[in-house]
C-alpha cells in the first residue's frame, strides 16, 4: 500500500473516528475533526503532511501525491 492510500485512510478513520466522539462525548471533538480537515486542505495545496514524513522514513513506498 502507498503513503497515499495510507494518508487518505488515516485522515477518514480520524474524521470519522472524531464525528462518532462528538456524538457521544463532547462536541469539542470537532475542533479535532476541523484540524484533520484543515490539514488534508493545506497538504493539497504545499504537499507537505507530517504523516507522509513519517511513513517515507519507515519505509512505506511512496505514491504520486506525496513523493
Amino acid at each position: 500500500m502507498s503513503i497515499d492510500r495510507l494518508v487518505m485512510r488515516f485522515a477518514g478513520t480520524m474524521i470519522l473516528v472524531s464525528l462518532l466522539l462528538s456524538v457521544v462525548h463532547s462536541t469539542y471533538w470537532l475542533w479535532f475533526t476541523a484540524f484533520v480537515g484543515a490539514n488534508l486542505l493545506q497538504s493539497s495545496f504545499t504537499g507537505f503532511c507530517p504523516l507522509a514524513i513519517i511513513l517515507k522514513k519507515i519505509g512505506v513506498k511512496p505514491g504520486n501525491a506525496f513523493s
